[in-house]
This record gives structure tokens, C-alpha cells and sequence, in this order.
């Protein structure tokens, strides 16, 4: 039986980023130096594909400090922790290891800068995310006021409208971001933003390619879990940009065939936190019931690699 014609659109950049790179070689430097059982607060990035994975070499993930006992390493995650988290660590004499984003720790440090300043910070980002509540956590409560929306932008009360700064989540929409960095200006014109875009390279290259392919394709596939903030963007971006119809998938088991019936071109890409080894198993479950044309995409070339920790090298 012949196979009807499919052009597949492959983003590229599409998964991993340097940050989760990173995050995931000091999880396994860790077992390897230390054995089983390293702990890891948090999920280490937002992909059960990861974690399923390291979990079968040895890591234990939980939520909080209080579920490691005090005579085994643990990680935090990418994602970023308040302060009070090493505080406690310290405390208790435990051995950890930060596994943050450099990235995101830029963005702490950022905010850190600016409260010694004496400015009050406001933060865009998503209630509960790890990442916004690791930075909200740098400084003492209330000094970091949250929004979400431009809608939320009238409602904030701020100790004085000349001093204030704003920080960003690294895995926001580029253009959702500018519609509330812009409420923010209208609001308080004094407001400083930060030297340097907070939305990492990663999420901004990854956004990108989905825009440059949205109009070519009829769907979209992106591969990554439904609590990984810049997965979730991307889907949006997608249907913003034109695509018909966008689809988060963890695993090629999770592809919607029917949504998909009839159609010629569908763009794959990938969050940040999706192995490529899941890109692949999406494409060939195409493979498997379209004759499949594969074109890539590409908008930027990412050559960015980020250290782990001293406590994990190898001495020279």
C-alpha cells in the first residue's frame, strides 16, 4: 500500500540547551563519584524521558530537603532554588551541589543588584514555576512582587514608582514578555529593566525557528512534557505564527493521528528540556505511515557550553 507524501519541517535549534546539558552531566558526574543514591530536589529538568532515566541510575528525586537524609549528596535542580534551600543544606552539614542554570543565576544575581540598590523588584514570571519561585526566593518576602499578564500590571502596589527594577523567567514568550515589559513602562516610566535579555538564547533560538516554520506547516508536533514551561511556549508561539494546529507530545504514543488525518507538512521541534532521542522516535512513527520528505529549518547556530561545578572536575 502507498504511503501519502508528508514534508516534515525539523527545527533546528530544537532540545537540549547548554543549561540542561549541564544539569544532567552533574546528576551522572555525581553517581559516578559518589554511587548510589545521589538525591536531587526537584525534577533536574522538566522531561520524565531524564528522569526515568536517571532515577534507573541511582538518583532519588524529591520535593524537598527534608526527604534526603543528611549523609548523602544532593543536587538542586536546573531550575534554581530559594535561598533558604543551601541555608538549610549548610545547616544540616549535607554535601550539595547546585546544579542552576548559569543563566538563571545571572537572573538572581540581577536582583540581588538591584535590592542592593534599594530598588523593589518585580518579577514576570509563573506563580509556582521552580524557576520564578527560586528567584523570588533570593530576597526576603515581599521585596518581589509577581506578574503574569499585562492585566496584572494596573493592580501592583509598589513602595515607591521611581525605584523599581524588573527580572524575567529565562523560558517566558519573547513576545509575550515585550506586551508586559511594556505595561510595566507605561506604568512606571522609571522602571530599569536588565542589561541583558533575561529570556535565555535557548528559548528565544528554539521560539524563533517555530515562527519561521509555522506558516510552511499544516500541524505542529513539540516534543517535550506537559510542566516545561518553554514546551509549552513554544505550542503557542506555533499557533500564533500561523500553524493550524499545535500539538504537545511527550513520546510519539501521545501523537493525536486523528487531528493530523489528511494533512501534507507538519513541523516538528523540541523544548529545551526533550532529548533528541524522543525527536527521533516521533519521526519515525511519520516514517512508519507516510512517505516522508524531511527539510530543515534553521535560524541560528547554538555553540554555547557551560562548566559543572569544581567539587564534580577531574583534577588536571
Amino acid at each position: 500500500m502507498t504511503k501519502p507524501p508528508l514534508t516534515l519541517y525539523l527545527a533546528a535549534p530544537r532540545g537540549f540547551c547548554a543549561g540542561v546539558d549541564r544539569a544532567i552531566k552533574i546528576v551522572e558526574m555525581a553517581l559516578g563519584k559518589w554511587g548510589a543514591p545521589v538525591y536531587v530536589r526537584h525534577e533536574i529538568v522538566h522531561n520524565k524521558y531524564v528522569v526515568d532515566d536517571l532515577r534507573a541510575k541511582g538518583a532519588v528525586f524529591v520535593e524537598e530537603l527534608d526527604d534526603c537524609p543528611d549523609d548523602r549528596p544532593v543536587i538542586f535542580s536546573a531550575h534554581g532554588v530559594p535561598k533558604s534551600v543551601p541555608a538549610e543544606a549548610s545547616a544540616r552539614q549535607m554535601l550539595y551541589v547546585d546544579a542552576t542554570c548559569p543563566l538563571v543565576s545571572k537572573v538572581h544575581i540581577e536582583a540581588e543588584r538591584h535590592a542592593e540598590a534599594g530598588l523593589q523588584i518585580i518579577m514576570i514570571g509563573h506563580a509556582g514555576h521552580p524557576e520564578t519561585v527560586g528567584t523570588m526566593g533570593q530576597l526576603p518576602d515581599g521585596e518581589v512582587l509577581l506578574v503574569e499578564t499585562p492585566a496584572d500590571v494596573p493592580g501592583l502596589v509598589v513602595r515607591d514608582p521611581q525605584k523599581l527594577a524588573f527580572v524575567t523567567q529565562t523560558t517566558l514568550s519573547v513576545d509575550d514578555t515585550a506586551d508586559i515589559v511594556a505595561a510595566l513602562q507605561a506604568q512606571f516610566p522609571a522602571i530599569k529593566g536588565p542589561h541583558k535579555e533575561d529570556i535565555c538564547y535557548a528559548t528565544t533560538n528554539r521560539q524563533e525557528a517555530v515562527k519561521a516554520m509555522a506558516h510552511k506547516a499544516e500541524a505542529m508536533l513539540v516534543v517535550g512534557a506537559p510542566n516545561s514551561s518553554n514546551s509549552r511556549r513554544l505550542v503557542e508561539v506555533g499557533a500564533r505564527a500561523g500553524c493550524g494546529y499545535a500539538q504537545l507530545v511527550q513520546r510519539a504514543t501521545d501523537i493525536d493521528w486523528r487531528a493530523i488525518e489528511g494533512i501534507k507538512s507538519i513541523g516538528i521541534t523540541a523544548g529545551a528540556s526533550a532529548p533528541e532521542v524522543l525527536v527521533n522516535e516521533v519521526i519515525a512513527a511519520l516514517e512508519a505511515r507516510y512517505d516522508v520528505t524531511i527539510e530543515v529549518v534553521e535560524t541560528a547556530t547554538e555553540n554555547v557550553e557551560f562548566k559543572v561545578p569544581r567539587v564534580l572536575r577531574t583534577p588536571a
